[in-house]
C-alpha cells in the first residue's frame, strides 16, 4: 500500500503506519465512541444481558423485585382488623402502610387530583416554557412529588415477568434496526433507499410506475426511485434531499427504518440529527468518474459523514460502492479498489475497526444489482461478498436494554388532535397509559396513544425502536426538538454547565475562554461557550498539563467547561453514551468532538 501522507479535510493526517503523526485507532473520534455495536442503545452493563428479560418500569425498577415486596403486605392487615376502635394515629399508619385495602383509594384519589394540575396548565403556559434556575426549583418542590405515584401506576400495570421470547413473539421474532444513508450529495442514496423499499414489497410496481411517468413528465426520468424516498415537492425538483427522511420496510429476518440523511453541506445539521437516532450507517460513495472525487476530497461530505457517524455512535459502518453500472465504470475492479482503498484509510484513522466493523460492496442503487440479490457472476466476478440486504440481516443482534429506565430523546413533534412527539427510544420500554415527565421543563405527562414504525397504534414500544407518542399534560408549544421524554423515577439530567474532553478536529485559529459555538447532543442544538480551559492532554498518553492552556488550536485534545444558552439534557459518556457526547460546530463546519466527563449543576 502506498505510504504517502494523505490529509483529510479535517486536518487528521492519514498516514497511520507512521508512528507520531496523525491518529490511529487511539485517536480521538475512537476516544470519544468506544462501545461494541451491543452497546447501542442504553446503560452499559458489567455482562451480556441473559436470554430471560426481566422487564422493568420506565422508572428502572427490577419488577421481579416487586413481589417481593408486597408479599407481607397481606399480613399486616389481619393485624390491623383487630384495632379498628384504635385512635385516629393508627389510621395514619394504615393509610400510610403499603396494606392493600387502603392502596386502591390512594391511586384513586392521585387520578383525580392529576387533572386538577393539568386544568390550570393554560392558566400557566407562560411559566411552563421558561427554563430559568429560580422557574425550575419552584417547579421541582410542587412536581417532584407526583413522580413517585406516576412511577408506582407504571409499576402496577408490568409487575410481570417476561422472558425474550414473548417480546419477540410480538413482531414476528424480527428485531428492529435503524440504518442511516450517508454520503455526498447526489451518490444516490435515495435511489437506492427507494430502490430497497420496492424491492422488498413495501412500495408496489403500481406506485413505482405512477412516479416514473410524473418523473418523466418533470424531465427528471432518471429521479424516479429517489422520489419515493424525497416525498417534497422542493427535494423532487431540485433532486436533492433537504431534511432526513424516515421510510420502513421488513425482511424475512428483520424490521428497518431507513434514515435518508442529506448530502448536500448546508444541510449537515440534519444529518448529525439522524445519525444520534442510527444503529447502522451506510455510507453511500459514487463510483461514477469524478464523482467519487469530490465527494472525498476537501468540501465534500464523504469525510465529514463518516467522521460525525463515528461520534453519534454508529460503529457499525457499510460502505456501498454505488453507481457501478456507470458507463465510466462498467463494474471495474480497479475502479472499485481505488475507492475502497483511500476511504479504508480514512475511516481506520478516525477510529473504525476496519477489518471488524466496515465491510466494502459494489452496487447499482438504480439498477438494483447488490440490494436484494448478489450482483450476478457475468458482471462482477471479482467480486463473492453479500449483496446489502443479505449482510444487514445477517448481522449480530443489538443488545437492546429493555431494563433500563426509559428515555427518548424528541427528534420532532407535532399537532394533530393532542400532541405528538417523535424520536427513537434509547432505553427502557412504554406502554399505553403509562406515567413519563418531559426534561427540561419537568411536566408530568401520560402516554395516550403509541404509534409503531408504519403509522399502526400499539399497545407498548420497546428500546430501538422509531415511534410516535400521543401525551395528555402538556401543549405542542411548550416542547422543543431535543427535550427528553423520560422516567419519572430517573429522569435524564438537565444542566448548563459541564466538564468535557474534546478534541479539536478543525479550526481556523484558535479558541480561548469565550469562544462560542453550536453543540449538537443527541437530538438537540444549543448555543454553547467555552467558560475555561482547564487541561492540555499530551498526545499518545493523554497526560493531563499542570497548568491550564491559555489557548486551543488544530489537533489539540483538552479538558474544558462548557456552558449552554438554555439547560440541556444530558448524562456524562462513562453513564450514558447516547446522551453524552457531542459535536461542535462553528460557520458550517465540524471544529470539535467531545465527551461529558462531569456534570456540574
Amino acid at each position: 500500500m502506498n505510504k504517502s501522507l494523505v490529509t483529510s479535510p479535517l486536518g487528521i493526517s492519514l498516514q497511520h503506519t507512521m508512528s507520531g503523526q496523525g491518529y490511529n485507532q487511539d485517536n480521538l473520534a475512537n476516544d470519544f465512541s468506544k462501545q461494541s455495536l451491543g452497546d447501542q442503545g442504553g446503560y452499559r452493563p458489567a455482562t451480556k444481558p441473559k436470554r430471560t428479560l426481566k422487564l422493568a418500569s420506565s422508572s428502572g425498577i427490577k419488577l421481579a423485585n416487586a413481589p417481593k415486596k408486597e408479599e407481607p403486605k397481606k399480613e399486616e392487615p389481619k393485624k390491623e382488623e383487630s384495632k379498628k376502635d384504635e385512635p385516629k394515629a393508627d389510621e395514619t399508619k394504615k393509610a400510610d402502610s403499603p396494606a392493600p385495602a387502603p392502596a386502591p383509594a390512594a391511586k384513586t384519589e392521585t387520578k383525580t387530583e392529576a387533572p386538577k394540575s393539568a386544568s390550570p396548565a393554560p392558566a400557566s403556559k407562560t411559566e411552563t416554557p421558561k427554563a430559568s434556575a429560580s422557574s425550575a426549583k419552584t417547579e421541582d418542590k410542587k412536581e417532584t412529588p407526583a413522580a413517585p405515584v406516576a412511577a408506582d401506576a407504571v409499576i402496577k400495570e408490568q409487575e410481570e415477568e417476561i422472558d425474550e421470547e414473548v417480546v419477540n413473539d410480538l413482531y414476528g421474532g424480527k428485531d428492529h434496526v435503524s440504518i442511516i444513508f450517508m454520503g455526498h450529495v447526489d451518490a444516490g442514496k435515495s435511489t437506492m433507499g427507494g430502490n430497497l423499499l420496492y424491492l422488498t414489497g413495501t412500495v408496489d410496481k403500481r406506485t413505482v410506475e405512477k412516479y416514473e411517468k410524473e418523473a418523466k413528465d418533470a424531465g427528471r426520468q432518471g429521479w424516479y426511485l429517489s422520489w419515493i424516498m424525497d416525498t417534497n415537492k422542493e427535494e423532487r425538483n431540485d433532486g436533492k434531499t433537504i431534511e432526513v427522511g424516515k421510510s420502513y420496510f421488513e425482511t424475512d429476518k428483520r424490521r428497518y427504518t431507513i434514515l435518508d440523511a442529506p448530502g448536500h453541506k448546508m444541510y449537515v445539521s440534519e444529518m448529525i440529527g439522524g445519525a444520534s437516532q442510527a444503529d447502522v450507517g451506510v455510507l453511500v460513495i459514487s463510483a461514477r468518474k469524478g464523482e467519487y472525487e469530490t465527494g472525498f476530497e476537501k468540501g465534500g461530505q464523504t469525510r465529514e459523514h463518516a467522521l460525525l457517524a463515528k461520534t453519534q455512535g454508529v460503529n457499525k459502518m457499510v460502505v456501498v460502492v454505488n453507481k457501478m453500472d456507470d458507463p465510466t465504470v462498467e463494474w471495474s475492479k480497479e475502479r472499485y479498489d481505488e475507492c475502497t482503498s483511500k476511504l479504508s484509510m480514512y475511516l481506520k484513522a478516525i477510529g473504525y475497526n476496519v477489518k471488524e466493523d466496515v465491510v466494502f460492496m459494489p452496487v447499482s442503487g438504480y439498477t438494483g444489482d447488490g440490494l436484494k440479490e448478489r450482483v450476478p457472476k457475468e458482471k462482477a466476478p471479482w467480486y463473492d461478498g453479500p449483496a446489502l440486504l443479505e449482510y444487514l440481516d445477517g448481522m449480530q443482534h443489538l443488545n437492546r436494554y429493555i431494563n433500563a429506565p426509559f428515555m427518548l430523546p424528541i427528534a420532532s413533534k407535532m399537532k394533530d388532535l393532542g400532541t405528538i412527539v417523535e424520536g427513537k427510544i434509547e432505553s427502557g420500554h412504554v406502554k399505553k397509559g403509562a406515567q413519563l415527565i418531559i426534561m427540561p421543563n419537568k411536566a408530568n405527562v401520560e402516554v395516550l396513544t403509541i404509534f409503531n414504525e408504519t403509522e399502526n397504534e400499539v399497545e407498548s414500544a420497546y428500546c430501538g425502536e422509531q415511534v410516535k407518542i400521543k401525551l395528555k399534560g402538556i401543549e405542542e408549544e411548550d416542547i422543543s426538538q431535543g427535550f427528553v421524554l423520560s422516567s419519572p423515577r430517573a429522569p435524564v439530567k438537565t444542566v448548563t454547565r459541564f466538564e468535557a474532553q474534546i478534541a479539536i478536529v478543525e479550526l481556523k485559529s484558535i479558541l480561548s475562554s469565550g469562544f462560542s459555538c453550536v453543540m449538537h447532543v443527541h437530538t438537540a442544538i444549543e448555543e454553547v461557550s467555552f467558560k475555561a480551559l482547564l487541561h492540555k492532554l499530551e498526545k499518545g498518553t493523554n497526560r493531563k498539563s499542570k497548568k491550564p492552556p491559555a489557548f486551543a488550536k488544530k489537533g489539540m485534545k483538552i479538558i474544558a467547561v462548557l456552558e449552554t444558552a438554555a439547560p440541556v439534557c444530558v448524562e456524562t459518556f462513562a453513564d450514558y453514551q447516547p446522551l453524552g457526547r457531542f459535536t461542535l460546530r462553528d460557520q458550517g463546519t465540524t471544529i470539535a468532538i467531545g465527551k461529558i466527563t462531569k456534570l456540574l449543576e
